[in-house]
């Protein structure tokens, strides 16, 4: 590919400073498969994915991208690119396989070797205590509905402290609570599908109670290491300046954005319009004890950016998009679309210049609340074939990440909309392609290919472009 040497990879490279960190992410439940291996336990999501109709094509998560057992392949393919870092989960129910009681020794032994392979590697851990495996028989007592999920979760990220504290170097407690809460819990289309809409707030509470006590767990141990958490966020905008989109353009910015992150960068949940008031109250009376838990100093926030929101009142226009959940029929917005942009193949907008927007929000926000941040997932689906026998060209990919780090780099830099948001680092959904939730395998996020009958992995172009990236980075 002769773009990979090209002036633009020069320039972008250029941009960027000697301690940027360029990185690829992953998810244990999308990569391991192995669901019954080495003692691991079932989580929500296999009895979730063990449901007719719940992921599409009737895909199983069972094999995936066989990474227990092909880890060595998979780290030597990130050596190989080059990157500073690697984001990886771990497995509650693989370290714990009952969310209660014993801890698995292989499944501690498997995390182990993968993080001594990483440095060996010259690549800097990034771990992620919790990416949406809930084992299953917490699930079963209520999940996050229930508070005492919180304090199981505090339990296992001290055992994850006292056997890797002394090697990862940033520790993620959650990823995205609010895909958890809205896709899982309000909606039903994800892991355990429940259809609760506003009585679901209860799983946030828990969540970042959660969040806080692992914190609080990680400097109990001592950990070496960085500690923060990953949030999903979108700048939200009205679909009209009418009073109504305005109004619940304001709610789901809420419930989308502020509800998670208020919390555990200033202590407090935000306080809804009046009129919506009666939406929130299944969040009950939040002790002041709860949140001080919650709002623990951080060393870094992660951002997980994809794309933004636009919100209207009612249920949508004549034609609107069939196939949305059942249960967003019985909230009074709809979100609407952006036809300005292209879409991925998740039919998200690519709206790169949104990002920039996102950094200015988040720092007029929290002002010197907001810690220095990551980008921890950034990257896009496109449709690709199931088998490759040669180079996989994927110049859209290549577009997007090459623009959506170029946003970040030009908002953050001296001059920018963002300048004084400090961005420490990049991380590319996904090293390669996997168990995408509900979608099984139909959507292909990855850098690298893989063929899901042969497991065989094939870099795609982007791939080489990331490599070269890095390269001209360092030269």
């Amino acid at each position: 590919m002769a773009a990979l040497d090209s002036a633009a990879v020069q320039a972008l490279a250029a941009r960027l400073g000697p301690h940027f960190t360029l990185g690829v992410a992953s998810a244990a439940f999308q990569i391991e498969g192995a669901l019954s291996a080495g003692g691991r336990g079932p989580s929500g999501w296999d009895a979730f994915a063990a449901k007719p109709g719940s992921i599409r094509g009737g895909h199983s998560p069972a094999v995936a991208c066989d990474h227990y057992h092909r880890a060595p392949e998979d780290v030597e393919l990130m050596r190989a690119l080059g990157v500073d870092s690697y984001r990886f989960s771990l497995s509650w129910p693989r370290i714990q396989p009952d969310g209660t009681g014993p801890f698995n020794a292989a499944g501690l032994d498997f995390y182990d070797r993968l993080i001594d392979r990483l440095l060996e590697a010259g690549i800097s851990p990034m771990a992620t205590l919790y990416h949406w495996d809930t084992p299953l028989p917490l699930e079963d007592r209520g999940g996050w509905l229930n508070r005492s999920t919180a304090e199981r979760f505090a339990a296992y990220t001290a055992a994850a402290a006292r056997r890797f504290g002394d090697r990862v170097a940033h520790w993620v407690t959650l990823n995205e609570p609010v895909s958890v809460t809205l896709n899982g819990y309000a909606l039903g289309v994800h892991a355990p599908g429940h259809n609760l809409l506003f009585n679901a707030l209860p799983a946030v509470h828990h969540q970042l109670l959660g969040h806080g006590m692992a914190v609080q767990a990680l400097r109990a141990e001592a950990v070496t290491g960085a500690v923060g958490v990953t949030n999903l966020h979108s700048p939200v905008r009205p679909a009209s300046g009418s009073v109504p989109d305005r109004l619940l353009a304001r709610v789901f910015d809420l419930m989308l954005n502020r509800i998670y992150a208020d919390p555990i960068l200033l202590g407090h949940y935000p306080k809804p319009p009046l009129v919506a008031r009666p939406w929130f109250r299944s969040l009950g009376r939040i002790s002041d004890a709860d949140l001080a838990t919650i709002h623990q100093p951080l060393d870094f926030y992660g951002l997980n950016y994809y794309y933004p929101t636009k919100v209207g009142a009612g249920r949508g226009p004549a034609g609107y998009p069939a196939g949305r959940p059942e249960a967003m029929l019985k909230v009074p917005f709809y979100l609407a679309g952006f036809p300005e942009y292209d879409l991925t193949g998740f039919g998200w907008p690519v709206a790169p210049e949104h990002l920039g927007v996102l950094l200015r929000e988040l720092k007029d926000r929290y002002a010197d609340s907001l810690p220095p941040l990551y980008i921890t997932e950034s990257g896009a689906s496109f449709p690709e074939p199931d088998h490759v026998t040669g180079p996989v060209p994927d110049a859209a990919r290549i577009a997007y990440l090459a623009s959506h780090l170029g946003s970040a780099l030009a908002a953050t830099a001296p001059g920018g909309i963002a300048e004084d948001v400090v961005l420490l680092g990049y991380y590319v959904w996904t090293l390669m392609d996997n168990f995408e939730w509900a979608a099984g395998y139909s959507q292909r996020f990855g850098l690298v290919h893989v063929d899901f009958t042969t497991l065989e992995r094939t870099p795609k172009d982007s791939y080489y472009w990331l490599q070269a990236l890095v390269r001209a980075r360092r030269a």
